[in-house]
């Protein structure tokens, strides 16, 4: 199982690495294709659609395209009517087709397309700024960075658990490993890359940025296993091999994407 992951770890980074370094139309579609079955493996998991075609579903995957569509083409002005636009749509579904739904579905649905595309898009959003192709890589050290660190010092040194009836294997020791080691990739990487960013130094503001975005990763994957703890399952999906679903790769990335995008511009 162990080699199994680790092969699909670094496929993911690789794949990561070429598709980011793109950027424009290609993280584009592929975050569009990523948030699409993220949001498919949410609605089975919430009920809100099973083996059969669901109208309630189709709105959300529609009102993702759509939100994506815009944000491509520049029109970030236009992303909240996009949201509210998904609301309206999933209510009239809830309306014109009662008594098929229950109220939580409609929730659920609308809540996929925030919690998984509209959070996500937040990565493309940061590739797009000016020195967006260095700042994005935020994203996945304050994640993937405090997500391994967490899980290496946690196995050495955890004894005290954080959420023993929603984690009993995540440790406060672990945690603190995890953020501290993502504010020092941060800070490693911020000197790296100082002087490709036109000089000054980048490395307090990117061990802030990655502590801050360990520390909310960590909660996007508790959040993450608390839903799937709600209903019962042990992953979302089985599209990755030794991960899970698209969703269980991505749960912390989700939640740390929109705080590191924000971070990057009031800070850098």
């Amino acid at each position: 199982m162990f080699r199994t992951r680790l092969i699909s770890g670094i496929v993911l980074v690789l794949i990561a690495l070429a598709v980011i370094l793109a950027g424009g139309p290609v993280l584009a579609v592929t975050l569009l294709l990523i948030s699409e079955i993220g949001l498919f493996e949410l609605y089975r998991v919430l009920k809100v659609e099973d083996r059969r075609p669901s109208p309630l579903a189709l709105a959300g995957y529609l009102g993702t395209a759509v939100y994506y569509g815009i944000v491509f083409f520049g029109g970030s002005a236009y992303t909240m009517t996009v949201i509210l636009g998904v609301l309206i749509l999933c209510l009239a579904v809830y309306v014109f087709t009662y008594p098929r739904y229950r109220s939580e579905q409609v929730t659920g649905a609308v809540f996929g397309v925030l919690y998984v595309a509209v959070m996500l898009s937040c990565i493309y959003e940061l590739r797009c700024l000016e020195q967006g192709v260095y700042l994005v890589w935020l994203i996945f050290l304050g994640s993937w960075g405090c997500d391994t660190c967490a899980y290496c010092v946690g196995k050495l040194f955890g004894k005290h658990k954080m959420t023993p009836k929603l984690s009993p294997k995540k440790s406060v020791e672990g945690g603190v490993g995890g953020v501290t080691g993502a504010a020092l990739l941060g800070a490693i990487y911020g000197y790296a890359i100082s002087a490709r960013m036109g000089g000054g130094s980048h490395i307090v503001p990117f061990a802030v940025i990655c502590a801050v975005g360990g520390l909310i990763s960590m909660v996007g994957d508790l959040a993450a296993s608390a839903i799937k703890r709600n209903h019962d399952i042990k992953d979302y999906g089985h599209l990755i091999p030794g991960h899970g679903g698209i969703l269980d790769r991505f749960d912390s990335v989700i939640l740390i994407a929109p705080v590191i995008y924000y971070l990057a511009v009031a800070l850098v």
